[in-house]
């Protein structure tokens, strides 16, 4: 009984110990201590476990020797040991002897220097099972515990497990007690609580300061009775609403021993202890200043709320800047009322459209609190877009301090727009909207800078319009005019993103294709364009058909000037045509050196026709059975100082591209005229001067009254004159052309068809046609005598005319059975080689005086 007592008085100590929350190192020594008073064979030892639950660090074990321990100070909770194994499983382990236990290999040596042979370990465990540690007894002979030792080390392992979650519950609530103080101490809010009756139990400095009271004075007094009379009804409502457990917000005012007012906003929340309502927490901000802002802001308002101007107005202390002010033109200009617009950034009037840099410039002026002016695009509440003229200045209060930013707007739409179209107009095609010259060079000039930084290479398409022309001049301009938008709106349709797209003028296209690879990604992209150009266009009750003819250019990685590339697609938009149009072509240097030719033999031409250097001679037409002379026929030589005889078939097709071709006729014609007068008085010649002309000629408004005025200056008779036109001339505006033949012929003057179906000969204007003759192509005649389809065409050509009237010449007779073939089926004039070559009028007037052999003379060479 007398151990038994004394085991008891023991747990009595350490219970009064834990209960009294002595230091729980000193009450673990204790539990140790006592342990081993009861047991002299015992040396106890108690171990915890960290914050991690993986490793256990000696807390106590006053009786083992020091080196013991510091080999024991930390061991890991595993399989290691009697007490990391008891520790690890959480269930008391006993070794019965150290130095024949696996778990104690690498420590048994030492355990045994230090006479410790058996260790009978318990697990330290919490209320909730958590491993908090172990409880071990060390012997010094081997042996495990009998059923006394085991229930002693069990209690003091339960003592010692309660010492130490009372000591962690202390902790924890030191530490929520510390917490709670340091929010109520420095929080910069007032905060207190209320008794049942309304009157302060605990409060902060802030609330001395919010009360303008000292501590001594506030303790025990009534909230209700420290603030203005006019608001304790409804602060004293709030108060009871929360001994009721109901949360209330609420405002009040404390008039200082100053007589300054101050102004809070309260929340008051019930206190609940044990589930009942005991008092109630006020938590009080100070917001004197912002409602001294806000009444300044009402008093602004009522004083720009009349303006014409949109007025904003921001708090520039709050983060994002909000509006806390419209007035109604704001309302007025972007469709936002002033609740839709309240609290909001103003960026939620920017869009799309907006101007980076403007927003830039705004943000710097904001972010400097300077003032800032700036003009964007700003968007209304329909989505439409407006120009707003903005003016933002920052405002201070008396303390310098910028408060807020008030903003003005001004909707500067109209300006804009009016500014906007002449911008447009510059750089747009009217009729179809796309960019013009003007815009497309500044893009080529700009993609290729960037090519050149990529690596790249960019395409340029020139097209033109196939046949518009005939359509336009005869449906009208408004038909012509809706094509164009429509191969506007095709072209558009198969551009990407970054290409350009521009109407020249008239019908020609020009596209910018940016970011290519080489030529045949450009060919793809005309190739897709032709049959998109060619698609039917129906237009009102018209179904037109257009093709076009497309030239690129490919830009080289040495490129200086961009602009060339649009010359170069010109020039190979021209060499598409000349290949039968509805076809593309890439620039390559045989169309530049031709088409430098070109240009240079213009100008050599133009001054030709200026030095006088062109020159015309004669060949005789024959009758076929005679060999007397019918008539002559003009041809149009020029010997170029330099490249020599330059052949009709080059200069001519030029003159008529370049509009030379119309003071060229004219010389022709005068000359002809003069000098068939002048063979006519002197008896050489009968018949009549054919001359050619040419469809511009034929068809300019003056070209019957210059005829007219050449026979006048040249004094040879109407009736000495004969006109050769082609089939084109007659087939392209019919009744016109009939009707300018009609006066042709009523003067006197004859007229006939040259190079006789070699175009698209219409049988059925022919019968109508007021022509004389018609001339037989020198193709169809160089094979009369091997071919028998070049014979049965002159044959039938021949039989047909006779049948209408109409005489046949057959041009580039050059042997004696071309002649006799001809004569035989009824050819009524002959002409070509074999009887004359082409000569100048001095030579046709030594032959024809001496009464030569004309075909002894030879022509230069014309091809």
């Amino acid at each position: 009984m007398s151990a038994a007592r004394r085991e008891l008085e023991s747990q009595q100590i350490i219970q009064q110990m834990i209960l009294h929350s002595e230091s729980l190192e000193h009450t673990l020594v204790s539990v140790c201590e006592l342990m081993e008073e009861h047991n002299p064979d015992s040396r106890c030892s108690i171990m915890l476990s960290d914050e991690s639950g993986e490793n256990l660090h000696l807390a106590a074990a006053p009786s083992l020797n020091a080196a013991y321990r510091a080999a024991m100070t930390m061991i890991p909770i595993t399989d290691i040991g009697t007490c990391g194994a008891s520790a690890h499983r959480r269930e008391p382990v006993f070794t019965e002897d150290i130095a024949q236990d696996e778990r104690w290999a690498g420590f048994a040596e030492l355990a045994t220097e230090n006479g410790l042979r058996s260790c009978w370990s318990y697990p330290l465990l919490s209320s909730d099972g958590q491993a908090l540690g172990t409880f071990a007894s060390y012997r010094s002979v081997p042996g495990i515990p009998s059923q006394t030792h085991r229930r002693q080390i069990a209690r003091a392992a339960d003592l010692v497990s309660l010492a130490i979650e009372r000591h962690r519950d202390r902790i924890a609530l030191e530490e929520n007690e510390q917490r709670y103080r340091s929010l109520f101490a420095y929080n910069p809010d007032a905060v207190f609580s209320l008794d049942s009756n309304g009157r302060l139990r605990t409060f902060n400095h802030a609330t001395e300061t919010m009360l303008n009271r000292p501590s001594d004075e506030l303790s025990g007094q009534s909230l209700i009775e420290l603030i203005d009379a006019s608001e304790r009804q409804p602060i004293q409502k709030a108060v009871d609403r929360t001994l009721r457990g109901r949360t209330q917000v609420a405002e009040l005012t404390v008039t200082h021993d100053d007589a300054s007012r101050h102004e809070f906003d309260v929340t008051f929340l019930p206190m609940v202890i044990n589930g009942r309502i005991e008092a109630a927490y006020g938590i009080a901000k100070d917001i004197t200043i912002r409602k001294r802002q806000e009444r300044r802001l009402r008093t602004l308002e009522r004083s720009v709320e009349a303006s014409i101007h949109g007025v904003i107005i921001a708090d520039a202390r709050k983060p994002d800047l909000p509006i806390v002010y419209t007035n109604a033109a704001f309302t007025q200009i972007t469709g936002y009322r002033a609740e839709e617009a309240l609290g909001r950034n103003c960026r939620f009037l920017q869009g799309e459209q907006t101007d980076p840099a403007a927003i830039d410039q705004i943000r710097l002026g904001l972010a400097k609190k300077q003032p800032v002016r700036v003009l964007l695009r700003n968007y209304r509440k329909d989505g439409t877009q407006f120009w707003n003229e903005l003016h933002i200045a920052p405002v201070e209060d008396e303390h310098g301090e910028v408060t807020h930013f008030i903003g003005l707007q001004n909707d500067v739409s109209a300006h804009k727009s009016y500014e906007a179209q002449l911008a447009f107009n510059a750089t747009h095609d009217a009729l179809t909207g796309l960019g013009n010259r003007s815009l497309f060079e500044d893009r080529l000039q700009h993609t290729v800078e960037l090519t050149r930084r990529r690596a790249t290479r960019v395409a340029v398409l020139f097209i033109d319009l196939d046949e518009f022309k005939p359509i336009n001049d005869s449906l009208g301009h408004a038909i012509g005019d809706k094509i164009l938008i429509e191969v506007a709106r095709r072209l558009e349709g198969q551009m990407r993103a970054e290409d350009t797209l521009a109407r020249f003028g008239g019908d020609e296209f020009v596209t910018l294709l940016a970011d290519i690879d080489g030529e045949d990604e450009a060919l793809m992209v005309a190739e897709r364009l032709l049959p998109e150009i060619g698609r039917p266009y129906r237009i009102d009750e018209h179904e037109l058909y257009l093709s076009a003819s497309i030239g690129i250019a490919i830009s080289e990685p040495d490129i200086q000037n961009p602009g060339t590339l649009i010359q170069q697609a010109d020039m190979a938009m021209y060499r598409a045509k000349q290949q039968g149009r509805n076809t593309c072509q890439i620039f390559n240097e045989e169309i530049d050196s031709q088409v430098r030719q070109r240009v240079g033999l213009r100008n050599d031409m133009q001054e030709a026709l200026e030095r006088g250097d062109f020159q015309v001679f004669y060949q005789p037409l024959v009758l076929g059975e005679e060999r007397r002379i019918a008539g002559l026929e003009a041809l149009l030589r020029w010997h170029h100082p330099t490249h020599g005889w330059i052949s009709p078939a080059t200069f001519i097709p030029l003159a008529e591209e370049t509009g030379q071709i119309i003071p060229l006729s004219e010389w022709v014609l005068e000359r002809a005229c003069r000098d068939m007068k002048t063979l006519a008085d002197l008896g050489m010649a009968e018949g009549r001067m054919a001359i050619n002309l040419s469809p511009i000629q034929f068809n300019r408004p003056n070209f019957l009254a210059t005829i007219r005025r050449m026979l006048e200056l040249s004094g040879l008779p109407a009736n000495r004159l004969e006109l050769e036109l082609t089939e084109g001339i007659l087939m392209n505006e019919t009744e016109t052309a009939i009707e300018t033949l009609h006066q042709l012929r009523d003067s006197t003057i004859s007229v006939s068809i040259d190079d006789f179906g070699t175009g698209f000969s219409s049988l059925s204007y022919l019968k109508h046609l007021p022509i004389d003759k018609i001339k037989i192509d020198r193709s169809f005649i160089s094979g009369v005598e091997h071919s028998a389809d070049d014979a049965a065409i002159v044959q039938g050509v021949i039989s047909m005319a006779h049948h209408l009237g109409i005489k046949v010449v057959a041009e580039g007779i050059e042997t004696e059975a071309q002649r006799d073939i001809l004569v035989g089926w009824g050819c009524d004039i002959l002409q070509g080689y074999l009887f004359a070559r082409p000569m100048p009028l001095d030579e046709l007037t030594r032959c024809l005086r001496n009464d030569q052999q004309i075909a002894d003379h030879l022509d230069p060479p014309t091809s």
